[in-house]
């Protein structure tokens, strides 16, 4: 994989930065800039070296959003940027890129504006391509996207990594060949994007426990009543990974019910009530588990966390950060959960990928690097 670091003149070259400002906004503003703050020393480095720096970002699913409230986020790190309102292949953006001076900086509205970009349409990519001499991505957390600003457009540049990808991919290599005892925290939903890692970590690991809304299907494989707790209907053969000693399933659990909640055994669950978190005795089992480790890789909340259920999951956070344990962390909910708490710093490395590091563990590549070698 190439990176900007290989770049031995990067003066007055115009550099095309892939970054992903996919960030939650709410009332017009962006209440978590987590990745934004990650790919300001990138900028930065390109802006030292005196390049002419396009960055190209998208913002939702559908293009509808503009990237207005993020770029005002992004002048509290980099205050000499532009951000150009007008569509993406405008005479007026097209100006703007000619223009450009050493060092100076422009970001573009949102990328998915432009149909191209999500179906890797090669006249997109290409148009997009126009604007450059030299991309670098610094966007790991949409490289599991074959999409036109993540693969497309490296047939027509020459692509480079970023500081925070060359980060992200040092670091979560490490999982390959980890410190024992290995300890391998699983929350959050979406089975199918999980099931994977449970797979190909069930032998290297020396624990995985099991929480968030994927324990729900452990449960129900087990015989147990899950009541109205979100349940994956998929086939992902559970019951031969039951069989597995390393795998660990909460012992308590904290549901939910008309607005009322106590803790309660898996096996005691009724069939009205919703599993929103694991109980106090399973966040003990997990705090000696992680007192024992000698590396901890989590992915996903313990509960969940978007109905107001993170108690344990700030509590787990909270006994890493004192530990110093070395630890990767990922995950959308999780990372928000940390941002809140002010403990980046006290952790090991945070993943900006949710879906991307899932992907990464799993395969131990992505299409947006394969794309830059």
């Amino acid at each position: 994989m190439k990176s900007i670091k290989d770049l031995k003149n990067l003066s007055g070259k115009k550099v095309i930065l892939r970054v992903d400002f996919n960030v939650p906004i709410q009332n017009g503003k962006v209440i978590d800039d987590f990745r934004i703050k990650k790919v300001i020393p990138t900028i930065l480095y390109l802006q030292q070296k005196g390049a002419k720096i396009i960055i190209i970002s998208h913002l939702g699913e559908d293009g509808k959003e503009s990237l207005l409230p993020v770029s005002l986020v992004v002048k509290k790190y980099i205050k000499a940027i532009e951000f150009i309102k007008t569509p993406i292949f405008s005479d007026e953006t097209q100006s703007k890129i000619e223009l450009l001076k050493k060092g100076e900086i422009i970001m573009l509205e949102n990328l998915r504006t432009e149909t191209g970009e999500k179906k890797n349409s090669p006249s997109f990519a290409r148009a997009l391509s126009r604007y450059g001499e030299i991309y670098v991505n610094d966007a790991f957390s949409v490289s599991h996207r074959e999409h036109a600003s993540i693969v497309g457009i490296t047939k027509y540049l020459p692509g480079y990594a970023g500081l925070q990808f060359l980060l992200e991919i040092e670091n979560l290599s490490k999982v390959f060949n980890p410190k024992h005892p290995f300890l391998f925290i699983l929350g959050g939903a979406k089975f199918d994007t999980k099931i994977p890692l449970i797979k190909k970590f069930i032998r290297s690991a020396d624990n995985i426990f099991i929480a968030g809304a994927i324990a729900n299907d452990f449960f129900k494989t087990k015989g147990y009543e899950t009541g109205v707790s979100l349940v994956d209907e998929g086939n992902f053969q559970i019951p031969l990974l039951l069989k597995s000693k390393n795998l660990i399933l909460p012992i308590d659990v904290e549901v939910s019910k008309n607005s009322k909640k106590h803790f309660t055994k898996p096996t005691e669950v009724m069939s009205d009530e919703n599993i929103v978190d694991i109980g106090p005795q399973s966040v003990l089992l997990l705090k000696d588990l992680i007192n024992k480790a000698g590396f901890v890789l989590w992915n996903g909340p313990l509960g969940k966390y978007e109905s107001g259920f993170g108690g344990s999951t700030e509590e787990i956070l909270k006994i890493i950060a004192k530990n110093q344990t070395s630890n990767v962390i990922g995950g959308g909910d999780t990372v928000a959960l940390i941002s809140k708490l002010k403990i980046e710093k006290k952790l090991g490395f945070v993943s900006t990928g949710g879906g991307a590091m899932l992907d990464f563990l799993a395969k131990g590549s992505l299409p947006g690097l394969r794309a830059l070698k």
